[in-house]
Parts: C-alpha cells; structure tokens; sequence
C-alpha cells in the first residue's frame, strides 16, 4: 500500500495562516501535546488543505482521515478522495495523524482528528467556510478514527487561551469508508494492537469500540463496505449503522458485493480531468447524492 509522502517543515509559531492555505500545516504552532519527540513526520500532526474552484465552491469542507491500520497512511484514501471532493465543490483536509508505528496509543490519535476539527472550525471564516458544515471522513483504520469523532467531541472550552481550542469538535456528520469500528470480537487486530496496545484493559477497549458509543448527538453518518473484504469485517459498518438506528441518528448505509479492502475510489491516483466517473466505485456515486441531502453539495 503506496503511503502518504510527508514533507518536513520547520514550526513557526509566529507565522500565520493565510487565507485559504495551500501548503500542509501544524495542528499545533508550538508544542505538539503528548508528543514524544519533534520529528516532523513521526511527531507533529498536519493537515494538508485542498479547496475547490471558487466557481464551485459550496462552503463545505470535511477534514479526511486515510487508512493504514494506525501504523501508515494511504494517499489513495486522502489526496483522492479530497480531489473528489472539490469536484463536488467540497473543501478537502487531509489530516497526518500520529501513529502506532511510531509509539502512539489512544488518545493521541483522537486528539489529533478532535484538533483537526477545531481547527477548521476556527478558521472557517478567514477560509470562506461554513463552521456548521464541516464532515469528517476515514478508511479502514481511518475510518475507525472517524467514528471516533463522531462519538467522542467536545463542544469546546470558551476561556481557553488557544482560540482554537474554544471552537466545537463535533463534526456536522461522517463518512466511514469500510470502517473499523470495533476494538471487541470483529475488530482487525493490527488496528487495535497499534490504537491500544498488546493488552489494553476492558473498560478502553469498551471505550473505543464506537458501536458502544453512539449517542442521539452523534451526527448523521454515510457508512458503506463490501461483502468481499477480507481485511475488516463487513460486522463493523452493520453495527455501527444498528447504532445509529437505535439512537434515532440519520445514515445511509451500503453494502457492496464487489470490493476489496482499501479499494478507495476504485482508482488510485484518481485525476479528475482524466478519469471517467464509470470507472469510480458505485459508492461513490451514493455519496453524491447524499452530500447533496446533508446541504454539502449542490
């Protein structure tokens, strides 16, 4: 699995953010929370931003989580799936998230994802955004850490000194790609192992077992897998959607015969000017549509 490149940078916390930025940016200006060194790859999370033509532009963005079974980060599940997108008028942010393979647990991964969405939140006005139109979405592991969002926010802390810090986490709603969702019997234990660790106690792996913690404010989701995936249980989609029913929260809910795990869009190294929209996935177009129902894309 081909994974994201990461290009080191240098923190400077003096320098703002520009409009609308072009360039990968620190969750963080100064020190990273919890981090256990300042390697720019390994230690310091980023998002790297993809706004739509201004012609196109709906106002809606949703921050992208690519899969790797918290130990890597596949580019197909973020750079492409935030060029879809934009197609659809949507902003992109691919969020660079710390990892198992480089010694972190839960909850670095979570604070990360939670950042991530304040950050956007925060900015959303300098950025010709809407702060209450902003989605999250993951794969496979990523899609784990997506729920994770979804189920696990905070509405902010109004005297925090960060002002980024007293903007809400929760996302407006979620798209979770052939998710992880579990950390119990249909888990995919390389996930967990890298999120939890070797023997993490019962009461976290109930924690981060996201069926067990949907609630009525968890957002409306879009959740789709495949029969054929032999790498996660197709298990995970269907109970996490059984949640979200018994909670009375909104969601679509796909499944596919066809697709392997990490099928992403169907084409890897999509190009939006090159590719035809009948080479995609059929999931792709249902979340067309369903973008469209949520008011985040015309």
């Amino acid at each position: 699995m081909k994974l994201l490149a990461l290009t080191a940078f240098v923190l400077t916390a003096a320098t703002p953010l520009l409009a609308q930025p072009k360039e990968a940016f620190p969750l963080w200006a100064k020190a990273t929370p919890g981090a256990l060194g300042t390697d720019p790859v390994k230690d310091i999370p980023t998002l790297t931003p993809f706004f739509p033509a201004a012609a196109k532009a709906t106002g809606a963005s949703v921050v992208i989580c690519p899969g790797g079974g918290y130990g890597g980060l596949a580019s197909h599940e973020g750079r492409d799936y935030a060029l879809w997108l934009n197609a659809h008028g949507i902003a992109g942010f691919v969020l660079k998230y710390r990892l198992g393979s480089a010694g972190y647990r839960h909850p670095a991964m979570m604070n990360d994802v939670n950042r991530a969405v304040r950050y956007v939140r925060a900015n959303a006005g300098e950025w010709k955004l809407d702060a209450k139109r902003i989605g999250v979405m993951g794969s496979s592991a990523g899609g784990h850490l997506a729920s994770t969002a979804v189920t696990h926010f905070d509405m902010g802390k109004a005297d925090a000194a960060d002002p980024i810090e007293r903007a809400s986490s929760r996302p407006d709603l979620g798209i979770l790609c052939y998710p992880v969702i579990s950390m119990g019997a249909h888990t995919h234990n390389g996930s967990k192992n890298n999120l939890l660790g070797k023997e993490p106690s019962e009461e976290l792996v109930k924690l981060l077992s996201n069926e067990l913690q949907v609630t009525k404010s968890t957002p409306p989701c879009f959740v789709w897998h495949t029969w054929e995936d032999k790498g996660v249980k197709v298990e995970n989609a269907m109970e996490f959607a059984a949640a979200l029913q018994r909670n009375g929260v909104p969601f679509d809910l796909h499944v596919y015969q066809k697709g392997a795990h990490g099928i992403g869009l169907g084409v890897k190294g999509w190009d939006p000017e090159k590719t035809p929209v009948s080479a995609l996935h059929p999931w792709s177009l249902d979340l067309a549509v369903w973008l469209k129902v949520q008011g985040f894309a015309k």
